[in-house]
């Protein structure tokens, strides 16, 4: 069975093409003759993008399955247009050991609607005492790729450092969640006029910079691939751009939200818990920078940071409220509107960051290829002119915690192949 879609407008550029799609690989482009077996999609002119890639996604499972399951979280990733996924190890138990991560690993398998790839913990339990079995995982059935202690800081320096070290030997990524705890006890928003005004205790962008400046330095002196998850602050950006400057060994990349690149502080104003995350909203000028260090590459690509809570974490005291949004159904919507409407990204660019990037920083062989003959058909079909009013009760996620709740946004996925199959159209998993 093959697939053609006709019409086709690759990475937005030139006159509409036809794909024809057979055995999982992309056959043939150009004014294609549908063979007779051939399903056939029209694409009407829109915009054909290699499918996106997150590196960084919260399924829950095992242990949080009131609040997302691998399934719902596939297929909340398939509908926005994803076709791999790096599930984060705060699992319950945590994704700390080779039988956790096959789990996941498996799970993501048998749904078959993204390729799940978990992510292993760097310290046992998330606990930052001691480092996880990272050769283990590596080596597992999961081929675990990236480690991460999400959620938390590896705030020891020799405990990072050792990890760095070991991670070269592996040929792994060490993402670190950003955060100098010491700075940020009891810290509830970013410190700042916000916060000020609304009684809130104080989140200082230091806390941030300061780690990821000590970090750079550990991976450029261990020669080893650093990863700063969710940028948040224009100090940051600064910092990555000076490290990358300088680097002559190892590799530094660093992610951002859709919802830093688009949302502000301001929004805690109205007190709902569905507006707190880890690393905090930031001010405007913060969202600007991020904007234009993305733009300018610092900043390597866009992860969604997608965190689906169930209802008594999120319906409740601010301080009581668990930090995290839902954001793969909506990333590629918002990077429309911040990166896309603005002119800091053309669709080819969209394409580097949703795509290619994440996928070159995870080593995936068969993600973010080239459209071209010959590679596999791992694609995404966008609608630049449609737009859609984001419900939270309508998204394919257990959750409904989505900071952007009634807003209408560009950009509609219609159509995600993962090698050459069809796992969701026109907004519903097939």
């Amino acid at each position: 069975m093959s697939l053609l879609i006709r019409g086709a407008r690759l990475y937005g550029e030139g006159e509409p093409v036809d794909v024809l799609v057979a055995d999982g690989v992309i056959a043939e482009i150009g004014s294609v003759r549908a063979p007779e077996d051939a399903e056939v999609v029209e694409a009407r002119g829109q915009v054909l993008l290699p499918g996106f890639v997150d590196l960084h996604t919260h399924l829950r499972e095992p242990g949080r399955e009131d609040a997302e399951t691998i399934e719902t979280g596939s297929a909340a990733a398939a509908l926005g247009g994803y076709t791999a996924v790096f599930a984060m190890a705060n699992t319950d138990p945590v994704a700390d050991n080779a039988v956790v991560v096959e789990h996941v690993w498996r799970r993501g398998r048998e749904t078959g609607l993204v390729d799940v790839h978990p992510v292993g913990a760097v310290t046992v339990g998330l606990k930052g005492e001691k480092l996880a079995e990272l050769g283990t995982m590596a080596k597992s059935a999961a081929g675990v790729r990236m480690f991460s202690d999400d959620g938390h800081c590896v705030a020891d320096p020799l405990l990072m450092r050792r990890a760095l070290e070991y991670s070269t030997a592996l040929d792994v990524v060490i993402a670190q969640h950003a955060e100098e705890p010491r700075l940020t006890v009891g810290a509830q928003a970013h410190e700042g006029e916000t916060a000020s005004r609304l009684g809130y205790a104080g989140w200082p962008a230091s806390a941030e910079e300061s780690i990821v400046a000590r970090d750079c330095l550990l991976a450029e002196h261990a020669r080893a691939r650093l990863h700063v998850c969710h940028v948040s602050t224009k100090g940051t950006a600064d910092v990555l751009r000076w490290a990358k400057n300088r680097q002559s060994t190892g590799v530094i990349s660093a992610e951002v939200t859709p919802h830093h690149l688009l949302l502000t502080d301001e929004r805690l104003s109205t007190y709902d818990p569905v507006n707190k995350v880890n690393p905090p909203l930031r001010t405007a000028s913060d969202a600007a920078h991020l904007r234009a260090a993305l733009a300018e590459g610092v900043i390597d690509c866009v992860a969604t940071d997608h965190a689906p809570h169930a209802v008594q974490d999120k319906d409740c005291e601010w301080a009581a409220a668990r930090p995290g949004m839902l954001g793969l159904q909506t990333a590629l919507s918002v990077v429309t509107e911040t990166m896309v409407r603005t002119g800091l990204l053309d669709w080819r660019g969209v394409a580097r960051v949703m795509s290619e990037r994440p996928a070159e920083i995870a080593g995936l062989a068969d993600h973010g290829r080239p459209i071209v003959a010959g590679e596999p058909a791992n694609l995404t079909l966008v609608d630049p002119d449609a737009e859609w009013t984001v419900r939270g009760a309508e998204l394919a996620s257990l959750a409904t915690n989505t900071p952007y709740e009634g807003m209408r946004l560009p950009g509609v996925v219609t159509l995600t192949l993962l090698r050459g199959q069809i796992t969701a159209r026109e907004g519903k998993i097939v």
